[in-house]
């Protein structure tokens, strides 16, 4: 059912794997959070004391091949983005995110065992209502040959990203994609990380890429697919970096109502548009979702109005 309360997780749930790219061992469990309180990342397993990091623009400190998050003191926690993409997907407003490593667990690569966590934590609505950051008017944002844009749009958060590879394996593929948390689990959880055996050494030389596996990636040679199980879906890639464009908006602290356009883009390129759009304070506004007035004795469960206009709700009322 759809709804326009605020929402948490029922209880905590937990998954444990390796980072993909320190290669370390890895727990990481999802709870409840209060009302208004967003993401809230919590490195645990330090010498010292645990320390919280907010999941938020302000909090990245690097975008190479993930979305590293850190305060003044450092990095706290790495490859956030699936763990964010699956809490925004299904419709989770506020969570505390505990890891006892470096870096989030890449599981398969996708963001399916985190939604499985999800599932067997449960969603609950608070009494709060949802807020939204509403997309205003367009911000661009060009690196390279990469372009990435925000526009206003009028019914809840759309993606339609391009990617463009030389490689014939996947070439030039694009996806549009309008989230909702059935859209989500149907269409974009389960699409995994992709990479390149050519660029597997100049990576490890990096420090990257310690913990990749054919079970948590998928590997492209110069001109074909080496995982043995083939891909889940034909246009898988661009599949996952949808998901990854979803967790790395989670950043705004909010859900966005708009469309964000990305051709050959990536982490960087995300952030980028993100802390452009944020930076410039007449490009939106936040906006509650309130009940929908019932119309001649029925309302489809939770609609919401947002600045007048109806607002898709993003997860099952189970309170």
């Amino acid at each position: 059912m759809k709804f326009s309360r605020q929402t948490t997780l029922r209880s905590q749930a937990t998954v444990t794997g390796v980072g993909v790219h320190s290669g370390l061992p890895v727990n990481l469990t999802i709870g409840p959070a209060p009302i208004d309180a967003g993401f809230i990342f919590v490195r645990t397993g330090l010498e010292d004391a645990d320390r919280e990091v907010p999941a938020v623009a302000a909090s990245v400190i690097a975008t190479d091949l993930a979305t590293v998050l850190g305060d003044s003191d450092g990095p706290l926690v790495s490859t956030a983005e699936h763990v964010l993409a699956a809490l925004r997907g299904m419709g989770v407003d506020n969570a505390i995110i505990e890891v006892d490593g470096p870096e989030v667990p890449i599981m398969d690569g996708s963001a399916a065992a985190f939604v499985a966590a999800i599932d067997q934590a449960g969603i609950v609505t608070q009494s709060a209502t949802r807020r939204f950051i509403q997309v205003l008017k367009p911000v661009q944002v060009a690196i390279g040959d990469s372009f990435g844009e925000l526009r206003p749009h009028a019914n809840g958060f759309r993606a339609e990203v391009e990617i463009d590879f030389a490689n014939p394996a996947i070439g030039r593929q694009n996806f549009a994609f309008d989230l909702s948390a059935e859209s989500f689990r149907r269409e974009v959880s389960r699409a995994r990380t992709f990479g390149f055996m050519n660029e597997v050494a100049r990576l490890w030389n990096a420090g990257f890429a310690r913990g990749a596996s054919f079970e948590n990636t998928v590997v492209f040679d110069e001109a074909r697919l080496h995982n043995a199980e083939g891909l889940r879906f034909a246009d898988e890639c661009v599949r996952h970096k949808v998901l990854d464009v979803i967790g790395d908006l989670a950043l705004a602290g909010l859900p966005l109502q708009g469309v964000f356009r990305s051709v050959r883009g990536g982490h960087k390129l995300n952030h980028a548009v993100l802390t452009a759009l944020l930076a410039d304070h007449s490009a939106w506004r936040v906006v509650e979702a309130e009940p929908a007035r019932r119309s001649r004795g029925h309302v489809e469960a939770g609609a919401g109005m947002v600045g007048g206009m109806i607002a898709p709700a993003y997860g099952p009322d189970v309170s």
